[in-house]
Order: C-alpha cells, then sequence, then structure tokens
C-alpha cells in the first residue's frame, strides 16, 4: 500500500518513537491524525512536519476512549497503534487501577481500534493496521509480567488478524523494535541499554513503519542482528532466556522498573 495522500491515525504520537513514526509517515506523503495526551506537544509536532496535519488529544485509558478516538478520527486509511505504558514491576506491586490501564492501553485500546475501523477498510478493500510491540513480545524477561502480557497478546493478535484479512486488501502488520538509542524505556529511564546488544534509532523504527505498510510485511524487527537471534533463541527456549537473565539483567530490570513506577 503507497501512502502518498492517505490518512494515517497515529497513536501515542508524542513520545520520541512517536515523533520519528509521524516524521517517518509524513516524509512518505500520507496526512496524518496525531494522537496522545499531550496537547501543546501535538500541536508542536503537527506544526513540525511537512504537509497539513490534524492533532486530537485522547488518553486511550480510559473507557471507550478508542472508539472515540476512531470516531473523532473520521475517515481513515491506516493505523499505527504505538501507544504504549512501561508496566515494569513484579505482579504484586501493581494496584488494581495501574494493571487495567496497562491492559486497556497497550492491548485493549489496538483491538477496539481495530475493530472500530475495520468495517470501512473491508468496505473499500483497502487499508492497513500496525502494531508497534516490542521484541519483549516474543522473549520474557524479569519484573515484565504485565509488559511481556500485553506485548505478547499484541502480537497473537496482529499475527491471527493478519490471516483474517488475507484477500481482503487490508492488511496487518507487527512491528517489534528491540533496545532504542535516544527514545524508549531505557532513555526515558536515563539508564544505558544492556551492553554488547547494540541499539536502533527512533528512525529506524520509523522507517520499519514504512516498510510494514508499503510491503505488506508480516513482521519487521527493529534491531541488530545480535538481538535477533538472541531474541529467536530466547522465544524458542524460554528456559535459557531466564538463565541469561539472571544475576545482573535481574538487576539492571530492578532498577529500570523502580524508574518506571511513576509511568504505569
Amino acid at each position: 500500500m503507497e501512502l502518498a495522500g492517505k490518512t494515517a491515525l497515529l497513536t501515542g504520537a508524542t513520545g520520541g518513537l512517536g515523533r520519528a513514526i509521524a516524521t517517518a509517515l509524513a516524509g512518505a506523503g500520507a496526512t496524518v491524525i496525531l494522537s496522545s495526551r499531550r496537547p501543546e506537544d501535538l500541536a508542536e509536532l503537527a506544526d513540525s512536519l511537512p504537509g497539513s496535519h490534524r492533532t486530537i488529544v485522547s488518553d486511550l485509558a480510559d473507557y471507550g476512549a478508542p472508539e472515540r478516538l476512531v470516531a473523532e478520527a473520521g475517515d481513515v486509511d491506516v493505523l499505527v497503534a504505538n501507544a504504549g505504558l512501561p508496566a515494569t514491576g513484579k505482579l504484586d506491586s501493581f494496584s488494581g487501577e495501574e494493571l487495567t490501564r496497562a491492559l486497556n492501553v497497550n492491548l485493549e485500546a489496538p483491538i477496539r481500534m481495530t475493530h472500530a475501523l475495520l468495517p470501512a477498510m473491508l468496505e473499500r478493500g483497502e487499508g492497513h493496521c500496525v502494531y508497534v510491540s516490542s521484541l519483549a513480545g516474543k522473549v520474557p524477561s524479569p519484573r515484565s509480567s504485565m509488559y511481556n502480557a500485553t506485548k505478547f497478546g499484541l502480537r497473537g493478535f496482529a499475527l491471527a488478524t493478519r490471516q483474517d484479512l488475507r484477500g481482503t486488501g487490508v492488511g496487518a502488520s507487527l512491528v517489534l523494535p528491540g533496545f532504542i538509542r535516544d527514545a524508549g524505556m531505557f532513555a526515558d529511564s536515563e539508564m544505558d541499554a544492556p551492553m554488547g546488544m547494540g541499539t536502533s534509532s527512533p528512525e529506524d523504527v520509523g522507517a520499519g513503519v514504512i516498510r510494514a505498510i508499503t510491503r505488506d510485511k508480516a513482521e519487521v524487527v527493529v534491531a541488530p542482528m545480535r538481538q535477533r537471534l538472541m531474541s529467536h533463541a530466547g522465544h524458542v527456549v524460554p528456559g535459557m532466556a531466564a538463565a541469561v537473565q539472571r544475576g545482573h539483567g535481574e538487576k539492571v530490570a530492578e532498577e529500570l522498573a523502580s524508574r518506571q513506577s511513576d509511568k504505569r
């Protein structure tokens, strides 16, 4: 699917990854409907992009917010579900409200937006849904039971939905970033990504989203080869992944979770 002249709805637009994805979509000729919880940041981002774009303030944790966002957006050719909460920490450290927010934003909102957008896409015989997940959707990590749960779930939803859409002209793709420099959980927590694994840039993620749409890819992994190989091995042999992450990996995960506890 070519993006020139199309309308794309992007959630989580004002985060580091969201800005890079917005820039990539606008650069490909799409009109972007930018959505997040931050009205001033949305206005600034819209003004910085080439072309004319819209903004919609929405907190996807709120009841009914995904459906309201889709209704306000109107005709949409492409959904890029990028909004997400860190949701790190041991399960017993979460409040009930925090559990609900993580499930709503990371998993339920993309499903509900897809449900609301699909009828019009199917009627047109054209459209694409992209779900920005994480390699945490393939490999479990300590202090990440909720984050892993939502990302594993999003991966399953995206790939199964893609199968159901085969032959309709509507596509579904998953984008899986690994460790990202200058954006994402480690950057937001002012921590360095684990040594020796390499990193990708926010712009790499933006390019991955464009590739997923224009080439109708099932899954695009945005990570250096070492991370790709390690994630594949951890996916196939989860016990090995757990063993590798014991000790130092658990200490890093504990610190990361403690620095993100106010962002649940």
